[in-house]
């Protein structure tokens, strides 16, 4: 018996993978002082939700195809997110749009609808490169990592048919 095809194992897969990836997220704020902009915010809240999902769908052991399609779902969101995020660091310096008021400003003003505007289009501040690994940057790598959430997602959703 192959154990990638039990929809639990691979749940459990995706809940060490996001957990791995959110682990990976707080070292680089708080040991590494990268401060995340509101769109790293929003991929993380993706990959958050998708180990989320994966883990009530372990605890529940029912419905797999349900849990495997909002994780998919989830996955896919953090990817599109990055691919935002990549398309405003790919920008020239005067395409980026300006820098807006700080996201902490905006909820604490009660601007909340531009606070969630900011989450999912970005700013200036989105469009800086702050750290790189093998000439990928960070929303790279989220878009790599939520792309294989999503294929382990419905590589198991089609087993199960």
């Amino acid at each position: 018996m192959n154990l990638l095809q039990e929809t639990r194992v691979v749940l459990t897969l995706i809940l060490l993978f996001c957990l791995g990836l959110l682990a990976t997220a707080f070292y680089m704020e708080y040991q590494l002082g990268l401060e995340p902009c509101p769109m790293c915010i929003v991929q993380r809240i993706a990959v958050a939700l998708s180990g989320a999902v994966a883990l009530i769908g372990i605890l529940h052991n029912n419905f797999g195809k349900l849990y495997l399609s909002l994780t998919g779902f989830f996955s896919l969101a953090g990817g599109a997110s990055a691919i935002r995020h990549l398309y405003l660091q790919s920008l020239p310096p005067d395409r980026i749009p300006s820098c807006g008021p700080d996201l902490n400003y905006l909820l604490d003003n009660n601007f909340v609808s531009d606070a969630l505007i900011q989450l999912f289009i970005g700013d200036g501040n989105c469009a800086e490169v702050m750290w790189s690994l093998l000439g990928i940057s960070i929303p790279g790598w989220v878009l790599i990592c939520c792309s294989l959430i999503f294929l382990l997602s419905i590589r198991q959703f089609k087993a199960q048919f």
